[in-house]
C-alpha cells in the first residue's frame, strides 16, 4: 500500500505521477471503447474522435514520462518507491500503445465505412468482434483499478482473461480466413478486420503488463517471462 515520506513534498510528486498514470488510462480507455464501436457501426465521428485523442495522449505521454525522470533524478528514491517509478514509466508506455493500437482499430474502420464495403459490413463475424472488443475493454479497466489500488492480486485475473482474448483471436481469424476463401471480392476488407482483431489482442496483452508492474511493485517480484501466474 502507499505511504507517507518524511518529505511531503515527495508525497505530492509521487501522487503527481499516479494522478498522471490513471489520467491517460483514462483517456485510453475512452478511445478503446471509441475505437470498438466505430468499428462495429461505421462510425466516422468516432474515428474522428479517437485520432483527435491519440495526440493528447502522446503529449501526455511525454509530461508523465518527464516527471518520472525528474523524481528519479531528484528524489532518488530507493526499495518500492523506486519501484513505483519505474514500473509507472513501464505503465505509461504500455497505456500510450493501447491509444496506439486503438487509433489502429480507428483506421481500420474508417476503411470499412468506404463505399463499396457495404456487403462486407454487413456479413463479417461482429458478433465475435463485440466480444473480443468487451474482454479487452475489461482487461484494461481493472489494470487501471490495480494500479490506483497497488492491487497485485489483479494480475493473475487478467493472464487469465489474455488466454481467451488469444483464444477469441484464433476463433475470429479462422471465421475470417473461411470468408476470404469464399468471398474473394471482399478479402481487402477482411484483411483490414484481420489487423483490428490483432491489435485488440495486443492490447490485451499491454493491459496484462500493467497488471504485472504493479504486482513487481507491491511483492517485489518480476512476473515478465515467467510462469508463475
Amino acid at each position: 500500500m502507499p505511504h507517507e515520506h518524511t518529505t511531503k513534498s515527495f508525497d505530492t510528486d509521487i501522487e503527481g505521477m499516479r494522478s498522471a498514470v490513471l489520467k491517460i488510462g483514462g483517456l485510453v480507455e475512452q478511445q478503446l471503447k471509441r475505437a470498438c464501436q466505430a468499428m462495429l457501426e461505421e462510425d466516422l465521428q468516432l474515428i474522428t474522435q479517437v485520432l483527435a485523442d491519440e495526440e493528447i495522449v502522446n503529449r501526455l505521454h511525454t509530461q508523465a514520462d518527464m516527471l518520472c525522470q525528474q523524481i528519479i533524478a531528484l528524489r532518488q528514491p530507493i526499495a518500492v518507491d523506486l519501484r513505483e517509478v519505474i514500473g509507472s514509466l513501464h505503465c505509461i508506455n504500455d497505456l500510450e500503445r493501447i491509444g496506439d493500437e486503438a487509433k489502429k482499430i480507428a483506421l481500420r474502420a474508417r476503411r470499412m465505412a468506404e463505399p463499396g464495403a457495404e456487403s462486407f459490413t454487413l456479413r463479417w463475424p461482429k458478433d465475435r468482434f463485440h466480444s473480443m472488443a468487451e474482454i479487452a475493454t475489461q482487461m484494461l479497466s481493472p489494470a487501471l483499478d490495480a494500479y490506483a489500488r497497488h492491487d497485485s492480486s489483479i494480475a493473475a485475473q487478467l493472464a487469465r482473461r489474455d488466454k481467451d482474448l488469444d483464444s477469441l483471436r484464433d476463433q475470429m481469424n479462422q471465421a475470417l480466413l473461411g470468408y476470404m476463401e469464399d468471398n474473394s471480392s471482399d478479402v481487402q476488407y477482411a484483411i483490414e478486420v484481420v489487423f483490428a482483431v490483432q491489435a485488440l489482442e495486443r492490447i490485451g496483452d499491454h493491459s496484462k503488463n500493467v497488471s504485472e508492474f504493479v504486482f513487481n511493485v507491491v511483492e517485489g517480484v518480476d512476473l515478465r517471462h515467467s510462469a508463475a501466474l
